[in-house]
C-alpha cells in the first residue's frame, strides 16, 4: 500500500512539479474563458478549477489528468443562471457530482467500451478545432506584435528542447513572453484586461435555494446534462491519456472522484468541471504522470492569484495564445491524416462526421453520440449482409444451414430465402453456426415455422449442436 502511494505521488517529483507549474498556463486563459459562456464571476471558475484539481488528484482514477471548469459544460449552465441565478448554479453543481458518484458506483465506466476508435480520433481532432477555433478572436483588431508575439511563443516552444528538456519549454516561452512585455511596454493585452483578479477565499455555502421538489426539477435536467457530458468527456480524456501512457486504469474510480469532486466544489461555490484532453494532454507531454502534477498545478493557480496576482495579470495573452495553438497542434491526430488512404472508408466517414457536427455545434457530447450511432448502424449493415444462407438436398430432407447473427435487420434475409412452396416434406433450419440476438429474430423462426407447417412440412430446428423441436408461438 505504501509503495503504490509512493508510485502515484513521488516517483516522479521534479517532472510533475514542472508539468503542473505549466499546465496552468493553459488553465489560465479556459478558466476565465468558461466563466464567461456560463455568465459568472471569473473567480468563480478560477476557485471551481482548484478545488476540482485538488479533489481529482485524491480521488480520481488516472494520475496526471486535469480535471477544470470545461467549455462543454459551461454551455449548459448559461441558460440555469440567466433565469434563476447562481445559486441554483450552485446547487445543480452538487446534483451533478452526486449523479457523477452513482454512475461510477455503478460501475458505468465500462459503457465507454462501446465508443470505437473513429468516434475517439474524431473527439480528438474537432476538439483540436475548437481550440484553434476559440483562439481566432484574440487576434481581432490587432496589430504585427501580437502576430510576432505568438510566432515568437511558438518557436522557444519547439526550439529550446533542442538544448535543454529539463524545464518544459512553454514555462519558459511564456515567461520570457511576459519579460519582453514588461520590459518594453509593448502595450499587448494581457490576462488582466480580460478579466479581474481579486483575490478572495471560498467558504463552505449552502446554495440559497427553495429545497422543494419544484426545485429539484428545475436543477434536473441541468444537473443531469452535466453528469452526461461530464462522463463522456472525462471517460474519452482518460482513455486517450491511458493510450499516451501506455497503462490502464479504472474508468469507474474515476467518475467517483470525479463525483467527489464536483459535490465539493458546488457547496464551496463553484460550478461543475470534468476531464479536459489538452491540458491533460500538455500535462503528460511535459512529463506530468503522477497525482502529484495536478495538485501542484492547483497551488500554483492558488498562488498566482494570491501572492502573485501582478504577475498573473501581466502574462500577455499573445503568450498563452501560442500555447493553446501548440496544444491544438500536438493534440490533433496527424497520424491518422497521413495513413487516411489506409483507413476503411466506412471508419474515416464516422470520423469526419464527428467532427463536423462537434464543430457547427460546438458540443463534443453530440458529436459523439451521433459517431457512436453511425457505428452501431454500420455493425448491423454488416452483420445483416454477412449472414450467409445455403440450402442443401440430401433426397429426404431440405437442410437450411445459416450462419451468422440473426437479429431485427438480417432476420428478414433468412424470411426471404426460404422455399415455402418447396416439395421437400421435411425442412431442417441449421442455426449450430448463427445466434439469435433479439426477439424480432426469435418472431421471424417463429412464422418461418408455422407457415412451414401449415403447409404441411415437419420442420426441425438445430441450435448450439441441440436438436430440437421448435413449437409454433
Amino acid at each position: 500500500m505504501l509503495h503504490r502511494f509512493q508510485t502515484t505521488w513521488f516517483s516522479n517529483i521534479r517532472a510533475d512539479v514542472l508539468a503542473g507549474i505549466t499546465t496552468v498556463l493553459a488553465l489560465i486563459p479556459d478558466s476565465l474563458a468558461f466563466a464567461f459562456i456560463a455568465g459568472v464571476n471569473p473567480m468563480i471558475s478560477i476557485y471551481s478549477t482548484i478545488c476540482i484539481l485538488v479533489l481529482i488528484s485524491f480521488f480520481g482514477g488516472r494520475p496526471g489528468m486535469v480535471s477544470s471548469t470545461a467549455g462543454s459544460m459551461s454551455v449548459l449552465m448559461t441558460a440555469l443562471v440567466a433565469r434563476h441565478g447562481v445559486e441554483y448554479l450552485f446547487a445543480a453543481t452538487i446534483l451533478t457530482g452526486i449523479i457523477q458518484f452513482a454512475m461510477g458506483a455503478l460501475k458505468m465506466g465500462r459503457w465507454m467500451s462501446f465508443v470505437p476508435h473513429s468516434v475517439v480520433t474524431g473527439f480528438i481532432n474537432s476538439l483540436a478545432i475548437l481550440l484553434f477555433i476559440s483562439q481566432l478572436r484574440y487576434f481581432d483588431g490587432q496589430s504585427w506584435p501580437m502576430y510576432a508575439m505568438v510566432g515568437a511563443t511558438l518557436a522557444i516552444i519547439y526550439l529550446f528542447p533542442k538544448l535543454t528538456k529539463a524545464i518544459p519549454s512553454p514555462l519558459v516561452a511564456v515567461s520570457a513572453m511576459t519579460l519582453v512585455v514588461f520590459v518594453g511596454q509593448m502595450g499587448l493585452g494581457t490576462v488582466g484586461d480580460i478579466a479581474t483578479i481579486e483575490p478572495m477565499l471560498p467558504f463552505l455555502h449552502i446554495p440559497a435555494i427553495p429545497f422543494t421538489w419544484e426545485t429539484l426539477w428545475i436543477l434536473l435536467p441541468t444537473a443531469f446534462s452535466l453528469a452526461v457530458v461530464g462522463y463522456s468527456e472525462t471517460l474519452l480524456t482518460q482513455t486517450i491519456i491511458d493510450e499516451m501512457t501506455e497503462e490502464k486504469t479504472s474508468k469507474d474510480k474515476e467518475m467517483r472522484g470525479q463525483g467527489i469532486a464536483n459535490t465539493v466544489t458546488g457547496f464551496f461555490g463553484g460550478m461543475a468541471g470534468c476531464a479536459l484532453v489538452a491540458e491533460s494532454a500538455i500535462n503528460v507531454k511535459v512529463g506530468g504522470r503522477g497525482r502529484l502534477s495536478t495538485l501542484v498545478a492547483a497551488l500554483s493557480l492558488l498562488v498566482l492569484v494570491f501572492l502573485l496576482k501582478d504577475v498573473l495579470n501581466a502574462i500577455p495573452i499573445a503568450a498563452l495564445v501560442g500555447v493553446m495553438l501548440m496544444v491544438c497542434i500536438e493534440v490533433f491526430d496527424w497520424s491518422y491524416l497521413r495513413d487516411i488512404r489506409r483507413k476503411p472508408f466506412a471508419h474515416t466517414f464516422i470520423m469526419v462526421v464527428t467532427v463536423a457536427i462537434v464543430v457547427v455545434t460546438h458540443d463534443l457530447a453530440i458529436g459523439v453520440i451521433v459517431g457512436v450511432l453511425l457505428s452501431v448502424l454500420l455493425y448491423a449493415y454488416r452483420s445483416a449482409t454477412k449472414l450467409d444462407i445455403r440450402d442443401e438436398w440430401d433426397g429426404r430432407e431440405r437442410v437450411y444451414r445459416i450462419r451468422g447473427q440473426l437479429f431485427f435487420v438480417s432476420s428478414d434475409k433468412l424470411m426471404d430465402r426460404i422455399d415455402f412452396n418447396d416439395e421437400a416434406q421435411s425442412i431442417c433450419l441449421d442455426l449450430t453456426d448463427s445466434h439469435v440476438w433479439d426477439h424480432s429474430a426469435a418472431k421471424t423462426l417463429d412464422k418461418i415455422v408455422v407457415r412451414l407447417e401449415s403447409k404441411g412440412k415437419k420442420v426441425r430446428v438445430l441450435r448450439q449442436e441441440v436438436d430440437s423441436e421448435v413449437k409454433p408461438a
